[in-house]
C-alpha cells in the first residue's frame, strides 16, 4: 500500500483488524492510565481480555507489515491511522487527507504521549459522521470516531461528548456497566492533555 505523503515503512489495509477481539485495548488502553486513576485500567472495559490483546499486539506491532486504518470523508478532509513499527521508534501516526491534494499531512502522532495539533470537537465529529462509501477506508460512525478519538485537543468539548463516546464504545462490544467508566477515563485523559488554541490554524484548512 502507498499513502502519498508518508514515505516510511511497509504499509497494509488495516481495516479487517477492527473487529478482533483486543483490537481497542491495544489502541484506547493506554489513554486510561495516566493522570493517577484510581481504577487500574483491564480490557474487560473494553469487553475484551488480556490474552487477546496480547495475541493481537503481535500483528499490530510486526515491523514488517504496519496496520492503516483509513478514515475518507465525503467532501472533505479525511483521516489515516498509521501503526508506525519503526524497530525503535514504535508509534502510531495520524495524517489527514485533503480534497484535490494528492499527498496527505501528518499532524500528529502517539508515542507513550500525544504530540501534534490535534482536532477540535467539531472537526472530529464532521469527520466522523461524513463517511465515503467511494473510497477504501472504515465507514461506520462509530468506529470512524474511536479511531479519531486521540486526536481530541479541544477543552471545549460538548455535552454530549460523554455519552457519544459511551455509545461508540457499546458499538465495539463494550458491556454497559464498564463503557461509563472507560468513557470517563478518556475524556479525563483528553481533557487533561487537551491544548487546542483557537488561534491555530486548522490542520484540516490545507494551509
Amino acid at each position: 500500500m502507498l499513502i502519498k505523503g508518508y514515505g516510511v515503512g511497509p504499509l497494509v489495509a488495516g481495516e479487517s483488524l477492527l473487529a478482533r477481539t483486543g483490537f481497542w485495548t491495544n489502541y484506547l488502553l493506554s489513554m486510561c492510565s495516566d493522570g493517577g486513576c484510581a481504577e487500574r485500567p483491564v480490557p474487560e472495559w473494553f469487553g475484551e481480555d488480556g490474552a487477546d490483546a496480547d495475541a493481537l499486539s503481535e500483528t499490530l506491532l510486526d515491523p514488517e507489515r504496519w496496520p492503516v486504518f483509513r478514515v475518507p470523508a465525503e467532501n472533505g478532509p479525511g483521516a489515516v491511522v498509521i501503526y508506525r513499527n519503526l524497530e525503535g521508534d514504535y508509534g502510531t501516526d495520524y495524517l489527514v487527507t485533503h480534497p484535490g491534494k494528492c499527498c496527505a499531512e501528518q499532524i500528529a502522532s502517539w508515542d507513550g504521549d500525544f504530540s501534534g495539533a490535534g482536532l477540535t470537537w467539531r472537526e472530529l465529529v464532521r469527520i466522523a459522521d461524513s463517511p465515503s462509501f467511494v473510497a477504501a477506508g472504515v465507514q461506520d460512525t462509530a468506529i470512524r470516531f474511536l479511531l479519531l478519538l486521540p486526536l481530541l485537543t479541544d477543552p471545549e468539548m460538548r455535552e454530549t461528548a460523554s455519552a457519544r463516546l459511551m455509545a461508540a464504545l457499546a458499538v465495539i462490544g463494550a458491556p454497559q456497566d464498564t463503557a461509563s467508566v472507560a468513557a470517563e477515563h478518556l475524556l479525563a485523559h483528553l481533557t487533561r492533555r487537551s491544548r487546542h488554541d483557537p488561534t491555530w490554524a486548522s490542520p484540516l484548512s490545507g494551509s
